[in-house]
């Protein structure tokens, strides 16, 4: 057994998957809401027996390989050695070398050795010493910069090139590859030059960018950031979440707060379950990234309106993924860091009596509109409702929308009615997802998936096997991969061999869909055999219609050959008027077999 297959076998699909999503039984196999598309009914199936999944929406599927390189965006080499690690089983290539590093991981590499380099710099070097002041002014104590791996980018154009280069022997291509350095007028310079380093982190503790700071305040351009690589992008990523993580899945909480600077001081006052997003709202893959820590989000960002904004444009994916949002408000308007430095008590009692995102939002409105006006009203209505018309519970709208009606002096009836307008309203725009519509099949297709599920699945293939053969062996052909394998399997059955053994390459993803496939509880097996003649009835149905118009189609165009021969060639003819009555007599044959189904 190859090392691919050793790690495989190790690993329990169910357990793995179980990780990242949650999973429950259904019969032999297990169900959930397909992660790689949005969904309300399960359609994504693991099976423990042959160690497969498959979406029966949008059609992906496979092994643990498959489920983690999609579900972690990898490369096979990198979900090779996640898997091994885990395994305990040591790469080696066929000549006996440690398997060479793929190219994320040379930028995984490269980026570490950088991080190590601008942390020496910071907390060793005397080009550190003015950024060590700075942090220490502003209250960063050594623990949390070592925590975080904070470092400083010299102001020398190209020390950091120089190191990678001369002493951990990288490429220029590397360098420029992981956003380290860009070509200058006179060669390869450091991109970032006298900033403070902030590393950032994905969640699986590879260094996969950097954000830079100026010491100063005055400049345009206060934070630049690593630009996009192969593995940074800015919208999928968190400051601090290698830090903090342990404490966000212990509190099943994490607090979201705009700058890196409110992560550091949150973390210095005891507050651990934070972290900083890199942008003015909330994407969709932070959330995804986050959702598997936690239940609940909660809001701390900047008071001032483009912090309130953030909020309002984060909602939506919040409510997507079924989390919980609330908000930490601050007195005065202050940042996390801010009110930290000045009342840390204050600041603490916040976090503990966060409020919930609509209740805060609502608290807004009616501070700003005024509810005696019609405009006012007006205003409090459109904007709430379009907060809350995105929230997916049912009864946590109808408590909010109760609430909207009793603080405006309005019925429920019209708040109700005016929902159902923006709702609609806001459905004309189709919401972009992965998959728009379950795969489109044929119903013969479709047929044929059933079918072979009915059998694989059954208690008794063989006889299942038999019953469908039956009844369809002499109209089946062996055109799409669901007739091939029954063919295939009629051999297997006969040689006493495992389902699905020796199955082609190309056909194995079929079968596994057919093991997997979602089927009807029957009373007993004599249901399910009458399941399967039925099934297959109707696929022979199909079969012999299809060979019908097929012959039909060779009738009219004989038929045509042999009125536009000529009349003193009528004797050269014969031949074509035999094929013509042989079609006819194959089609009356094949006309009579569907009456007698």
């Amino acid at each position: 057994m190859d090392q691919v297959s050793q790690i495989r076998e190790k690993i329990d699909i169910v357990s793995f998957i179980s990780e990242f999503i949650a999973l429950k039984k259904a019969g032999r196999n297990f169900k959930a809401n397909c992660p790689f598309h949005g969904e309300k009914t399960p359609s994504f199936v693991v099976s423990p027996e042959r160690q497969i999944w498959h979406c029966f929406g949008c059609g992906k599927g496979g092994d643990v390989y498959t489920f983690l390189m999609e579900y972690e965006k990898l490369e096979f080499a990198e979900a090779l050695r996640l898997l091994a690690k885990r395994t305990g089983i040591e790469l080696i290539s066929q000549k006996g070398n440690s398997i060479a590093s793929s190219k994320k991981e040379k930028l995984y590499e490269v980026n570490s050795f950088a991080k190590e380099f601008y942390h020496f710099v910071l907390t060793k070097h005397k080009a550190g010493e003015k950024a060590r002041e700075y942090l220490t002014k502003r209250g960063v104590t050594a623990k949390v910069i070592e925590a975080f791996m904070l470092g400083f980018a010299p102001h020398a154009g190209t020390a950091l090139v120089k190191y990678l280069i001369s002493k951990k022997h990288y490429a220029k291509e590397d360098l420029l590859d992981a956003g380290l350095a860009f070509m200058g007028r006179s060669g390869l310079m450091d991109f970032f030059r006298g900033r403070l380093m902030f590393p950032l982190f994905d969640h699986r503790d590879n260094v996969v960018g950097f954000a830079g700071r100026v010491l100063d305040g005055d400049v345009p351009s206060k934070y630049i950031n690593t630009r996009e690589t192969l593995i940074y992008h800015k919208g999928e990523h968190v400051f601090g979440l290698n830090v903090t993580k342990d404490a966000i899945r212990r509190e099943k909480q994490v607090i979201l707060v705009e700058g890196e600077f409110d992560v550091l001081s949150c973390f210095e006052n005891g507050i651990g379950n934070v972290v900083a997003v890199k942008g003015t709202a909330l994407t969709e893959n932070q959330v995804n990234l986050l959702s598997r820590f936690v239940s609940k989000i909660t809001f701390c960002f900047d008071g001032d309106k483009a912090g309130q904004e953030a909020i309002k444009r984060s909602l939506s994916v919040v409510e997507k993924k079924g989390l919980t949002p609330t908000v930490i408000v601050i007195p005065d308007g202050k940042d996390p860091d801010e009110a930290l430095k000045i009342e840390p008590g204050v600041f603490k009692k916040a976090v503990k009596e966060d409020l919930g995102v609509y209740d805060y939002l609502l608290q807004k409105l009616l501070a700003e509109n005024s509810t005696e006006a019609v405009e006012g009203k007006k205003n409090i209505v459109s904007e709430f409702l379009s907060f809350i018309s995105s929230v997916q519970n049912e009864v946590v709208k109808e408590h909010y929308l109760r609430k909207l009606s009793k603080e405006v002096e309005t019925s429920y009836e019209s708040i109700a009615k005016e929902l159902q307008r923006i709702s609609e309203r806001q459905g004309m725009v189709p919401e972009q997802t992965a998959v728009k519509s379950k795969i489109k099949r044929s119903r013969e297709e479709a047929l044929e998936e059933y079918l072979l599920a009915l059998i694989v699945q059954n208690e008794k293939p063989k006889a299942a096997l038999q019953k469908a053969v039956l009844v369809i062996a002499e109209s089946l052909s062996k055109e799409r991969s669901y007739q091939k394998i029954l063919y295939h399997l009629l051999e297997q059955i006969e040689k006493e061999q495992p389902l699905g053994a020796g199955l082609p390459e190309e056909l194995l993803s079929s079968f596994n869909t057919a093991v997997l496939f979602p089927l009807p509880v029957f009373e007993d097996q004599e249901k399910v055999l009458i399941e399967i003649e039925k099934v297959a009835k109707q696929l022979r149905r199909f079969y012999i219609k299809k060979k019908m118009k097929d012959i039909a189609l060779a009738i009219k165009a004989a038929s045509n050959t042999v009125e536009t021969e000529e009349r003193e060639v009528e004797a050269s003819n014969v031949a074509e008027i035999k094929k013509l009555e042989e079609l006819r007599t194959q089609y009356s044959a094949l006309a009579a077999q569907l009456e007698a189904i």
